[in-house]
């Protein structure tokens, strides 16, 4: 689920990534990794709630599309089923979630 707050002052929305509990059993460790954070796959650690849901929030700037997928464990790539838009991966036979600001 991805949740987006617009700010009246800023140029810039607060979006939240979140990823349910049914879709992180047995994980330990979940990063974003997008072209918001250069993918890096170590810049944006998913939060885990008391809920057992992951979270993670950045700022990203209005009147853009940001690629990302979740990077479990360190070694497994996911797309975000609620994501806004998929684009194909230049690097491969796969996809891209995309977050549309």
């Amino acid at each position: 689920m991805i949740d987006k707050k617009y700010s009246r002052k800023t140029p810039f929305c607060r979006v939240t990534f979140k990823l349910p509990k049914e879709a992180t059993v047995g994980v330990k460790q979940i990063n974003l990794v997008g072209d918001f954070n250069k993918w890096d796959s170590r810049s944006t650690p998913m939060k885990k709630a008391h809920n057992g849901e992951y979270t993670a929030t950045v700022h990203l700037r209005e009147g853009h599309e940001y690629q990302y997928l979740y990077l479990i464990d360190g070694r497994y790539w996911e797309v975000d089923r609620s994501a806004d838009k998929f684009v194909k991966c230049p690097l491969g036979d796969c996809d891209n979630s995309v977050v549309v600001v």
